[in-house]
């Protein structure tokens, strides 16, 4: 009875240690050194991850800094201060990135563009877009349903009485997430 229980436990224990034995080779084996600059300069950013840059988050943004790929002035969240602290740090220039904004392209709001079929349904605008175009005479206006004001990060849009939005050019990143929201 000892023999079969101690048989299974003995092969057990000498599988854990042999898996732990080549996690420890492996890991000294593979193991990669990091620029701690890294980490100090992940710190100095603003952590929003809203790719406004063009990287998918603040940590690939401190990677590239660091590698030299990208100037600190390609992070429009990070205030003027921030950028040139970061600049400072890296013994690098700050930079220069052209200030951009979501624009709206429509100005079809409720007082102006003929509603050809009332939406009953989730009231998202990529729900309503799915059915008809959400409604609208014009298949490439705004539906009004605020998915982009629900999206953005930043406070930077407002719907309009008309059911349009409104974009604040001085909180606008243009991180394109009020742009992924309206298709």
């Amino acid at each position: 009875m000892i023999m079969s229980v101690l048989t299974p436990v003995s092969a057990f224990v000498f599988l854990t240690f042999t898996l732990a034995s080549l996690l420890i080779v492996a890991n000294r084996a593979f193991h990669v050194e990091e620029d701690p600059r890294i980490d100090m300069v992940e710190e100095m950013l603003p952590h929003v991850n809203c790719g406004a840059c063009g990287l998918p988050g603040c940590r690939p943004f401190a990677e590239a800094l660091v590698r030299g790929d990208v100037l600190p002035a390609e992070c429009t969240v990070n205030s003027d201060d921030e950028r040139a602290r970061i600049a400072a740090f890296l013994g690098v220039e700050v930079g220069t990135e052209r200030k951009r904004v979501a624009r709206l392209a429509c100005a079809g709001g409720s007082n102006v563009a003929r509603t050809r079929a009332r939406y009953d349904g989730r009231m998202t605008c990529s729900s309503a877009a799915l059915v008809a175009g959400g409604g609208k005479s014009c298949y490439w206006g705004c539906v009004g349903f605020a998915d982009c004001v629900r999206d953005c990060d930043f406070d930077a849009i407002t719907m309009d009485t008309h059911q349009l939005p409104v974009v604040d050019e001085d909180k606008c990143t243009a991180c394109g997430d009020c742009v992924d929201a309206s298709w």
